[in-house]
């Protein structure tokens, strides 16, 4: 049950709030965007495509708007003409993360129970079912039958060998072990104990199980079916151990490890899980050549970030991602070349100043395709792997916007998703490197007939003189002055780039009638390192100054929005940023609303769990930089404070603990500032749950309402 805390507002009051959608004297012609549709809007998955390239399954998730469940089924589309409709597929009970194998198998997670399923829930597990050529399948049958669940899995090249993992203790020799890893339940109470030299007590949103780590175990096949002792991929539990979270948390899947090309072992990124652990961000890369042995480490030579390992299909080439800064989470991703054979590693992008975020070889490994931010777009990058030559791909008209799941397949052909502020995600196809074109209709029919938004580019002299970018999104054809509301992105090393949100969506929020402005502040990512560094140990400084520059560009640039009625908005370092400007600059919005932002700096470095974040930004510990933290530090300005701010938080949130918007509410009730608060008690740095977003979102609408409509409360 979600709380609301320190409802303020009358019933009354709210009632007589006007949208501010319904001031326009010309209404838009197709229905604007609600929170409800956004929540319910269809959802594109990552696809999968078959070896050949012939044939590909991607997965949609569907919202019931009635009872906010959500669903999700495969579907197959023939890239041998990939005009004819899509065709869902019915594999008998449920079916999930699908993977094409050797001799047209196509294996998948279930769920279901007996040899041929149903739909009555068991432990889930890998099973598989023969697809002909006309891609009709046939019946299921069951390829693991272990007395634990299979979180996910990976299938050898060749289809000889298979790859499991989920959560078991780092002494059990096999996948899973009855009883394993309870020593931090010492009873005879409920209570959990915990051992410093351990590291990680807790998570982003879960409490840890000491001894107890995500693994992964490989198996032979044989006739479809699991078979043999399970090989530990991270060697065996002795002195000198891979003690690691394989795929990583909170975030990791099957990107983090990656089977050699004639499956002989496996490439591994992790991080050795110790009371360091915390401060650290040393993830290397190993090789499992699955003979039970302790994995070698391929870059122990450096102590920063390595990530991504991707074979070249031919066996000769590890490509992978590397930072060089230790214990920085934002540095430059590089695209690092280790020839198989003779272990020798060049840095292939060195000199190309934007940090890669994905990475894929062409079939024939000839190229590396790649995405990176650059400019509020995600476009997708040729590398030539001889002499590192990188060229951005011109694969849409028009902007980019965001590309993702970026596929090569045989034939010159691109598969990749794409996104915008405009739309959700949909499926595009790319032919010899040129335009691609739509295979998919998951959400764009749906979006067509709602009220369409326009969004604007601008960029502006920030701080230091400096180009700063921004967006302006709004109604399409609105007839009316638009009330503003100032967007301000989280990392703080992020971007709102131009891509679609199932959370923070400037369409949604700009189809209740506002002209919503986000500016892409100095440490935002997409415009070279040294714009992303330059908010270390400047918190407060460089991105305000942007913000009020970019506030002021927008409103010249654009006379429709009214400056006279503002809001401002943000989550995580965006709420950090309306916590300080409730104390730097509290004379110019008429309302807040603050997410899961950061309070005091003090408490916040005490009670996070990744130590290396704040360490970086601030030059070190609150203990070795207390002055700077005070520096930047909200609570120091809270007398300022009068500007009416709604608090939102989660109470599984580790990263900025619930607590901190509990003491930021505090100090508006001290400061008789009109507030509200909003507690998620089963969210954690995000809200997901549909009901929990559309609580969200119309308690947000609400407060944007009774300060900016007519009859609001600041008139």
């Amino acid at each position: 049950m979600i709380r609301t805390i320190g409802f303020t507002a009358s019933l009354a009051a709210l009632a007589s709030a006007v949208p501010v959608l319904a001031q326009a004297d010309t209404p838009p012609a197709h229905a604007p965007m609600s929170a409800q549709d956004l929540v319910t809007m269809p959802r594109l998955g990552s696809p999968t495509a078959a070896t050949n390239g012939r044939f590909v399954i991607y997965p949609v998730t569907e919202t019931d708007p009635a009872s906010y469940k959500r669903t999700t089924t495969l579907h197959l589309l023939d890239l041998s003409d990939p005009e004819k409709a899509s065709t869902k597929l019915d594999l008998g009970g449920t079916a999930n993360a699908a993977a094409f194998g050797p001799g047209n198998w196509l294996y998948f997670l279930s769920d279901r129970t007996g040899k041929g399923g149903g739909d009555e829930a068991g432990s889930m597990q890998v099973w598989r079912v023969a697809m002909g050529a006309d891609g009709n399948v046939a019946d299921p049958v069951r390829v693991t039958d272990f007395d634990r669940a299979v979180d996910g899995f990976s299938l050898s090249p060749d289809g000889s060998k298979i790859a499991v993992f989920g959560a078991v203790a780092r002494d059990c020799p096999k996948f899973g072990c009855e009883g394993s890893a309870r020593a931090h339940l010492p009873g005879p109470g409920t209570g959990r104990i915990y051992d410093a030299a351990d590291g990680f007590y807790r998570h982003w949103d879960a409490w840890e199980t000491p001894g107890t780590f995500n693994r992964v175990f490989a198996f032979a096949l044989e006739d479809g079916k699991a078979i043999g002792d399970a090989i530990a991929v991270d060697g065996p539990a002795d002195d000198g151990a891979l003690v690691a979270d394989i795929p990583s948390k909170p975030f990791g899947g099957g990107e983090d490890f990656a089977w050699a090309a004639d499956g002989s072992g496996i490439y591994l990124a992790a991080r050795q899980a110790d009371g360091s652990e915390p401060g650290s961000t040393n993830f290397d890369i190993y090789w499992s050549d699955l003979s039970g042995g302790t994995p070698a480490n391929l870059t122990a030579a450096n102590p920063a970030w390595d990530t991504l390992p991707v074979p070249s299909p031919d066996g000769k080439w590890l490509a992978y991602l590397a930072m060089s800064r230790p214990n920085y989470e934002s540095d430059r991703l590089v695209v690092q070349l280790r020839n198989v054979a003779t272990g020798e590693t060049r840095a292939l992008t060195r000199d190309f100043d934007r940090s890669f975020g994905s990475l894929a070889w062409t079939p024939d490994s000839r190229w590396l395709v790649a995405t990176a931010q650059d400019v509020l777009d995600t476009p997708a990058f040729r590398i030539d792997p001889y002499t590192g030559a990188v060229e951005r791909l011109d694969l849409m008209a028009g902007n980019e916007a965001h590309l993702g799941a970026v596929t090569p397949l045989t034939g010159n052909r691109l598969l990749f998703t794409r996104d915008s502020i405009g739309s959700p995600k949909e499926l595009y196809l790319s032919r010899d490197w040129k335009q691609a074109i739509p295979i998919t209709d998951v959400a764009t029919s749906r979006t067509g007939k709602l009220a369409s938004i326009v969004t604007r580019r601008f960029h502006f002299p920030g701080a230091n003189g400096d180009t700063v970018w921004g967006q302006i999104t709004k109604l399409d054809g609105y007839d009316g002055r638009m009330p503003a509301i100032l967007y301000v992105h989280g990392g703080p090393q992020g971007s709102f780039n131009d891509s679609w949100s199932t959370r923070w969506n400037p369409r949604v929020v700009a189809s209740q009638g506002y002209a919503v402005i986000s500016v892409d502040f100095h440490g935002s990512s997409g415009y070279g390192q040294d714009f992303l560094d330059s908010i270390n140990r400047d918190w407060g400084g460089k991105p305000l100054e942007d913000l009020r520059k970019g506030l002021t560009a927008a409103l010249e640039l654009d006379p429709q929005i009214d400056g006279s009625r503002t809001c401002a908005m943000g989550a995580s370092y965006g709420g950090y940023m309306m916590n300080w400007i409730a104390g730097k600059w509290s004379d110019r919005f008429d309302c807040l609303v603050q997410h899961d932002g950061l309070f005091d700096m003090r408490s916040f470095y005490y009670t996070t769990e990744e130590l290396w974040f704040p360490r970086w930004d601030f030059g070190g510990s609150y203990q070795e930089q207390a002055e700077l933290y005070e520096r930047w530090n909200p609570v120091n300005h809270v007398a300022n404070w009068k500007t009416p701010m709604l608090v939102i938080t989660g109470e599984k949130d580790f990263r900025v603990p619930y607590t901190q918007g509990i003491a930021s509410f505090t100090a508006l009730q001290e400061q008789g500032v009109p507030a509200q608060l909003l507690v998620f008690p089963d969210e954690n740095h995000w809200v997901l749950k549909p009901k929990n977003s559309l609580q969200w979102h119309n308690t947000v609408f609400e407060w944007l309402d009774r300060w900016l409509g007519e009859g609001s409360d600041n008139e």
